[in-house]
C-alpha cells in the first residue's frame, strides 16, 4: 500500500497534466482527504474544492442525498456515497468526484455496521460507483485508511 502523501503526488501530476479536476465530499474523513491533496503544491491547478457534510441535513442540502437514501439505507450505505460524489461532482463542476461516509469510531456502529465501516464512492461524468468497505483500528487509523483506499480507487480510473 502506497502512502497517502504519494498517492496524493502521483494523483496530482496525472490530474495535472490532463487538465482534469477533483471535488471532495468527505464525512467520516472530515477534511483529511482535502488536507492531503492540499499539501501538494500546485493543487489548486486540479483541486476544485470539496465539503465536510457530517451531518445529514448537510449531506441533503449541499450534495443532494436524498431523504429517500438516508431513511431507507443510512449515510453509511454505497448509495448515500453515490449520490455524495455525485453531488460533489455536479455542484463543483469537477471530472471526478470522492465520497467518503462510514464510522470510525469508537462509537456510533450498529450490528449491520461495525465500527470500520466506511463507504467510498467515485463520481465521473460517465459513471457513479461505490464500495463498502470494513476497516480496522483506531479512529485515525480508519480514517487514514479510508483516505488512502479513497485515493487509491481514484488513481485507478485517471
Amino acid at each position: 500500500m502506497k502512502k497517502l502523501s504519494e498517492l496524493s503526488s502521483q494523483i496530482g501530476k496525472l490530474l495535472a497534466a490532463k487538465g482534469k479536476t477533483l471535488a471532495l465530499a468527505e464525512s467520516c474523513t472530515g477534511g483529511f482527504i482535502a488536507h492531503q491533496v492540499t499539501l501538494i503544491a500546485g493543487s489548486s491547478a486540479y483541486f476544485k474544492g470539496g465539503v465536510i457534510a457530517y451531518d445529514n441535513s448537510i449531506k441533503s442540502f449541499l450534495l443532494h442525498v436524498s431523504e429517500v437514501t438516508l431513511k431507507n439505507h443510512g449515510a453509511v450505505s454505497v448509495e448515500c456515497a453515490k449520490e455524495m460524489a455525485a453531488g460533489a461532482l455536479k455542484n463543483f463542476n469537477a471530472d471526478f468526484a470522492l465520497s467518503t461516509t462510514g464510522i470510525a469510531g469508537p462509537t456510533g456502529e450498529t450490528p449491520e455496521k461495525p465500527v470500520g465501516t466506511v463507504c467510498i464512492g467515485l463520481a465521473t461524468k460517465e459513471s457513479v460507483v461505490a464500495e463498502r468497505f470494513q476497516f480496522t483500528g483506531n479512529r485515525q487509523e480508519v480514517i487514514e485508511q479510508s483516505a488512502n483506499k479513497a485515493m487509491e480507487l481514484l488513481l485507478k480510473v485517471i
